[in-house]
């Protein structure tokens, strides 16, 4: 029987459901608690996991719905398993992506009273969530209201770890490619073209790629905490001043400008100034909070996207050469990894999930410019790897061994680049489900990475390539196909993607945008397939080229064999064959003269790309 742990936390919340106001309530029937800190971010600092603190659930997606009778998750296929294990007996796991799964304004809308006030902090929501639900309440003759003082905070008084405040360094040129005065003025070209005088900043990556810096205040995330309000005449940076490197002024010497510094807490304020003339347009994202959205006048608004996310997409050459030699010394990393666990598994050592994730990354600190990991290993044996984002944990943790399937989801963060990488393998025999399951996520993976496509294709549209030889014996897969990757940056990054929910602000996929392309298969309780690799979009030929729209296709990058022991051949077509083989064949060439100095790694990367 579950324990209850949650419940005087929750009780404490809804004490304070009751007395919560604003000018047009007195006390809200719901409070909704997303994963999000105040940029949006994907994954928080640990001073921003309330979420995490009010329901027990530690995955980095899903929202909390509190009323003063239940309390509810939603998450997606990711954390299905994780949230089942995770949530308390107070909790209900809604599973978020099914058909019959309602939406958390819907649900609301049936089960609250009419006339009821359901409540959200306006800084941890975006514009676009927001209206999402505002939307479906609105329906039912339910409001959202947004309350000023979190009331997670309230409650959260005991041992909540503090707001990091990590200072930043500065990215050079060598590894930027662009000056910081570049991007401005291709900035200030997007601004004049949309007729806007302000745009205002608040995605964490969005701010470090623009200022060629990094931070550390979100673990694996090189990022760090600030707003940053562009002009055409400056570019103003609400940060806590302690946090500027030594070299600052120098830095932007280099980059041929000079950055107007304020305090992080002051944004408000800065938005109010810019918004002050009634005739001035300002430009901000939907996926920026509600807060800031609500402080520019509707009628001042320029709402779309930030210029900086899609010009962070598309990689410039200096960012590119970096992704590929980044992948070649991870991959080097993950040939040494995988020949000693096979080897070690072979004598009968004593491995599991922990100690095999603490091993890569000990190989990847020995590569020029590592700079930690991108993500937590997910290192997982037998049914973990059925947990799509399972990390390893003592109390869940299995031995790796040659009687189950070994799931490797990693990645690194590097001066010159991200990485991000899945291989499976089973070190003894598979059994056949395992080798035709296998056999279909791979000829899935191979169908999209050789797929052409028109410019400007929306991800989406190609999703159901990498599912089709799954979906022909009734599989599928609970998880997006492929995400964007940030150079030196997170390992997740939009606004382009492949996947089966729409990305309303994908703009087509282009040249020299990165993404990754990982369909999987997983057996809930028994095993987990997943084989990724990041890809760059280049030009493609084609006979008639799409009308002159232009014809792209993928350039896997990342550098690491696939075991070909789990691959049924006869399921693979001659072309399937021929592109795993070459692959394989790049991968030899490319890696084997940087082993030349270990010849227990460079024998078994021999073998691990022997043709089939």
């Amino acid at each position: 029987m579950k324990m209850k742990a949650t419940t005087q936390k929750l009780a404490k919340l809804r004490e304070l459901m009751q007395c919560a106001s604003t000018p047009e309530v007195t006390g809200i029937s719901a409070y909704v608690v997303p994963s999000d800190d105040a940029h949006q971010s994907e994954y928080q600092c640990a001073h921003d996991e309330r979420r995490a603190f009010i329901s027990g659930f530690t995955g980095s997606a899903g929202t909390a719905v509190i009323t003063n009778d239940n309390a509810l998750l939603w998450t997606d296929g990711r954390y299905y398993q994780q949230a089942e294990k995770e949530l308390d007996a107070n909790w209900t796991l809604v599973k978020d992506g099914l058909a019959a799964t309602p939406s958390i304004g819907t649900w609301l809308g049936k089960n609250l009273p009419k006339g009821s006030a359901v409540g959200v902090d306006p800084r941890l929501f975006s514009l676009r969530a927001a209206k999402t639900i505002e939307k479906d309440l609105n329906a039912s003759d339910c409001s959202l209201v947004g309350i000023e003082q979190n009331l997670i905070d309230q409650v959260w008084t005991e041992d909540r770890p503090p707001r990091p405040s990590n200072v930043l360094i500065t990215l050079k040129l060598n590894f930027a490619g662009e000056t910081i005065a570049k991007k401005w003025e291709r900035t200030r070209q997007q601004m004049k073209q949309h007729n806007t005088n302000a745009l205002i900043v608040s995605a964490l990556d969005e701010i470090a790629w623009f200022l060629n810096m990094r931070g550390s205040d979100i673990a694996y995330n090189p990022v760090f905490f600030a707003f940053m309000i562009v002009t055409h005449d400056d570019i103003v940076l609400f940060i806590d001043s302690s946090k500027l490197p030594v070299n600052f002024e120098d830095h932007l010497q280099e980059n041929g400008i000079k950055i107007s510094i304020r305090p992080y807490e002051s944004i408000g304020d800065g938005v109010r100034q810019v918004t002050s003339d009634v005739n001035d347009k300002v430009w901000i994202s939907p996926t920026s909070s509600l807060y800031l959205n609500c402080l520019v006048p509707k009628s001042s608004r320029h709402q779309d996207i930030t210029p900086i996310a899609l010009l962070k997409a598309i990689k410039n050459d200096q960012e590119i050469e970096g992704f590929v030699n980044s992948h070649i010394r991870d991959g080097v990393a993950l040939c040494q990894y995988f020949a000693w666990l096979e080897s070690a598994v072979e004598r009968g050592e004593a491995v599991d999930e922990i100690s095999g994730a603490e091993k890569l990354e000990a190989f990847r600190k020995t590569k020029d410019h590592y700079m930690g990991l991108s993500f937590t290993t997910i290192s997982s044996s037998g049914p973990n790897g059925s947990v799509i984002h399972y990390h390893p944990a003592q109390e869940t943790n299995r031995p790796i061994n040659d009687k189950e399937v070994y799931l490797c989801d990693s990645g690194a963060q590097y001066l010159d680049g991200t990485t991000d990488v899945t291989r499976t393998f089973h070190f003894g025999n598979p059994t056949e489900l395992q080798k035709e399951t296998y056999t279909r996520v791979l000829k899935g993976q191979l169908t999209i990475g050789s797929t052409v496509f028109p410019s400007k294709t929306k991800g989406q549209v190609l999703d159901v390539l990498a599912r089709k030889s799954l979906w022909d014996i009734g599989l599928d897969y609970g998880h997006g196909t492929g995400h964007g990757i940030g150079h030196f940056l997170n390992v997740h990054e939009g606004p382009m993607g492949v996947g089966f929910r729409p990305m309303p602000d994908d703009p087509g996929l282009q040249p020299n945008m990165f993404i990754s392309n990982e369909p999987g298969f997983y057996k809930d309780g028994e095993f987990g397939i997943r084989i990724e690799d990041i890809v760059q979009i280049v030009p493609a030929q084609s006979k008639y080229n799409f009308s002159n729209r232009g014809a792209l296709t993928f350039k896997t990058i990342t550098m690491c064999p696939k075991q070909t022991k789990m691959v049924i051949k006869e399921m693979l077509t001659k072309d399937e064959i021929k592109q795993l083989n070459d692959y394989h064949k790049l991968v030899w060439e490319t890696l084997s003269p940087l082993l030349s100095d270990d010849s227990f790694t460079l024998a078994w990367l021999k073998k691990e790309t022997n043709a089939i």
